[in-house]
């Protein structure tokens, strides 16, 4: 079975793409949660096909994280980004990462491109790099509720649970999320989440 390594340091968003990978792509997914750890995880368990690591996680320091793993791993190292624009996915690119993967990919886009990636070829995100360089971190602006909203997601919490926390309705949670999503341009919930704490709105 084709042995990965996942490293995002928020357990919600790690677990979650892990998941997408294991369901959805039959692969061997290894997780850590910091830079250290998963070069400890790779000491102890190589070797891997392909290694995914967090723009954004501790130890990372931008993108000399992605030298230390590429001089350590012997297999491609991609990048993970729910906030990156596109220079910096460039800048990724130009740094020979196997691929820049943004966390809003769908389970089916991400199992394409891990799989693009393990043939030797390098995933280019084009319609995201086209996309232009927008400056999404000072253009949204959260409302206290929406901040407590996508807490509660984030702490892996239902609608129903959320509401009885904050005193207010579900489907007012609902709208919470729905106009939250729309700003943060997020398909839904989890991925409003994890864009949300990329970005420390939460």
């Amino acid at each position: 079975m084709t042995k990965l390594l996942l490293a995002d340091d928020h357990d919600l968003v790690r677990e979650m793409i892990a998941e997408y990978l294991r369901v959805q792509g039959g692969f061997d997914v290894f997780v850590a949660e910091s830079l250290e750890s998963a070069l400890k995880v790779q000491e102890k368990n190589v070797p891997f096909q392909l290694v995914m690591l967090d723009l954004m996680m501790p130890g990372m320091d931008s993108l000399s994280g992605l030298a230390v793993m590429k001089s350590r791993a012997g297999c491609p190292v991609a990048i993970l980004s729910g906030t990156g624009t596109p220079e910096v996915a460039r800048r990724a690119l130009r740094s020979w990462a196997a691929g820049f993967l943004p966390k809003t990919l769908d389970p089916q886009s991400l199992v394409a491109a891990v799989h693009h990636m393990l043939l030797g070829e390098t995933y280019t995100p084009l319609d995201f790099l086209e996309s232009g360089d927008t400056e999404a971190e000072g253009k949204v602006h959260l409302t206290p509720r929406e901040t407590d909203v996508l807490v509660g997601v984030l702490d892996g919490k239902s609608n129903k649970e959320i509401a009885r926390d904050l005193d207010i309705q579900e489907v007012t949670v609902k709208l919470h999320l729905k106009t939250l999503s729309r700003k943060l341009g997020a398909k839904n919930r989890t991925q409003a989440a994890m864009i949300a704490r990329d970005m420390g709105l939460t």
